[in-house]
């Protein structure tokens, strides 16, 4: 072999685990979940009060999971469901929420929703409540969504189309 076509052969063949490389991260590049949140609110708390809920619809493209909120404004930020046991309501921490591929799943009142405990503040109505969502693919990588859900008095509910709306 002449040394003009053994260094074509080693530039080929250091090429071609570069392009596989490349084609596998394409490949793998959709596996991350794409989630939507939709119609995000907080409701706004009174004097004195502690905690509250917020609420979504979340929807991922792909198989995904939240598994974890936080907020500035509370100490404490959990994943949370609600059921009624008989006559008792029953709210309990999850460790996380399944999001099955393109099927909507609601935090809502009475069911799942995020807990922000121990507040720094009362929140006010009309008030953007920051919030940063992260979520976890079937791949284990995860993602970070960052939101401002309003917050709406308590009682009213909440107006359709309104929160923050979009793919990240």
């Amino acid at each position: 072999m002449s040394k003009t076509t053994s260094s074509l052969f080693c530039s080929r063949l250091l090429r071609a685990p570069a392009q596989a490389a490349l084609l596998a991260l394409v490949i793998a590049g959709p596996a991350l979940a794409q989630v939507t949140v939709k119609d995000a609110w907080v409701r706004a708390t009174v004097t004195q009060q502690k905690a509250t809920g917020a609420f979504m619809q979340l929807q991922s493209a792909s198989n995904a999971r939240l598994v974890e909120a936080r907020s500035p404004v509370a100490g404490v930020v959990e994943i949370h469901e609600m059921v009624m046991d008989g006559s008792t309501m029953r709210m309990r921490a999850m460790p996380g929420l399944d999001l099955p591929a393109g099927r909507s799943v609601e935090l809502k009142p009475g069911g799942y929703h995020v807990m922000l405990m121990d507040l720094k503040a009362p929140i006010a109505a009309g008030q953007d409540v920051p919030l940063t969502l992260v979520f976890e693919g079937a791949d284990k990588k995860r993602q970070t969504v960052e939101i401002k859900a309003p917050a709406r008095a308590l009682g009213m509910a909440p107006m359709q189309g309104s929160g923050h709306h979009g793919k990240h």
